[in-house]
């Protein structure tokens, strides 16, 4: 890893400023790949919770998909050595409304065979109870 080389370098010409910032340039990277991690479960989840509410039912497929995707979101989510999460709730929240446009438009090519776009399929269910519904279900979340 480059990185890795620049910061030898970097503490081996004692240049302890340096290194610090590289170490909080690297802290977040780590932490964009988490959370785009994190951001691909998200839209699993929403996507089936949707079809859930849309179609007013649930398959066992769908259900192995909501539980994969918290698992997911869960592992991708927990700091293993720092403890806590990468995501606190409230940006939890903010991450819910980003993918929420983009799995109701995957969503609407599952849901009914693909019969409605976007815009009818968000008419038929309540946007703002399935962002809260997969927010608790990731809070609560337990292995």
């Amino acid at each position: 890893m480059e990185e890795l080389e620049t910061l030898r370098k970097l503490i081996e010409e004692q240049d302890y400023t340096g290194a610090l910032t590289l170490i909080d340039e690297m802290d977040e990277m780590a932490k964009d790949d988490k959370i785009a991690k994190v951001e691909s479960f998200l839209a699993v989840l929403l996507i089936h919770l949707i079809k859930q509410k849309a179609e007013s039912r649930i398959t066992s497929s769908w259900k192995r998909s909501i539980n994969h995707a918290l698992f997911g979101i869960f592992k991708a989510n927990k700091r293993r050595t720092a403890g806590g999460f990468y995501l606190k709730p409230e940006e939890m929240k903010a991450a819910i409304d980003e993918s929420f446009s983009f799995s109701l438009k995957e969503a609407a090519e599952e849901a009914f065979g693909g019969a409605y776009n976007a815009e009818q399929l968000a008419a038929m269910i309540d946007a703002e109870q399935i962002k809260q519904e997969a927010f608790d279900r990731i809070i609560n979340y337990k292995i």
